[in-house]
Parts: structure tokens; C-alpha cells; sequence
């Protein structure tokens, strides 16, 4: 039988990695949203091209998704370090995870709908 803990952020290189693979991510993403609005002409035909590309959508809907999971871990670990009775933390991380949920969803209805 596996012991797992059930308290505490004791999820270690798996987190580390997630955090450091999802800050990466978005990172890329922003460099790449700049400079692709920095050499973008001011015309509003070339925006709504710009932003109707399907790989446009599928980069800014993957970076969404980064930012969700960067949050939910960040956000979870700080949860179980600093929240010490157990149905509060609990609580938190459900309504935590109900918002990054509604957050996601809205985030594919307005970038895909």
C-alpha cells in the first residue's frame, strides 16, 4: 500500500517542473504576442486576421491553459503552507479550482467562440 500525504506541499520536483514548464510557456507567449502586435499594421482588417488564425488561437488557448495550471499550483501550495485548519484550506481549494475552471471555459468560449 502507498503512504501518500494528504497534508502539506510535499509534491516536490513534479510542481517544481510544472511551475517551471508553465512560466516558460507563457513567457514565450508574450515575447511572441509583442512582437507580433509591434510589426502588425494599425488597420483593423489586419488585426482581426491576425487574431482569426487558427494557430493564433491554439498558442493563446495552450498559454491560458499554462496560466491555469502555474495558478493552481502556486495557489494550492501556498493553501496548504499557510491555511492550517483543515475544512478552511479545503474550502480554498475548492473554490480555487471552481474559479480556474469557470476561467477556462470562459477562455475557450471567447478565444474560440
Amino acid at each position: 500500500m502507498v503512504d501518500r500525504k494528504l497534508a502539506g506541499a510535499h509534491y516536490g520536483l513534479k510542481d517544481w517542473a510544472v511551475q517551471r514548464v508553465t512560466a516558460v510557456i507563457m513567457l514565450v507567449y508574450t515575447i511572441a504576442l509583442v512582437a507580433f502586435l509591434l510589426l502588425l499594421p494599425n488597420e483593423h482588417g489586419e488585426w482581426q486576421a491576425f487574431w482569426s488564425n487558427p494557430w493564433v488561437k491554439l498558442f493563446t488557448q495552450i498559454s491560458f491553459v499554462a496560466l491555469f495550471w502555474h495558478a493552481w499550483v502556486g495557489i494550492r501550495d501556498l493553501w496548504m503552507d499557510y491555511i492550517k485548519p483543515f475544512g478552511l484550506r479545503l474550502f480554498l481549494q475548492a473554490a480555487t479550482i471552481v474559479w480556474l475552471v469557470a476561467c477556462m471555459f470562459y477562455s475557450i468560449q471567447v478565444i474560440w467562440g
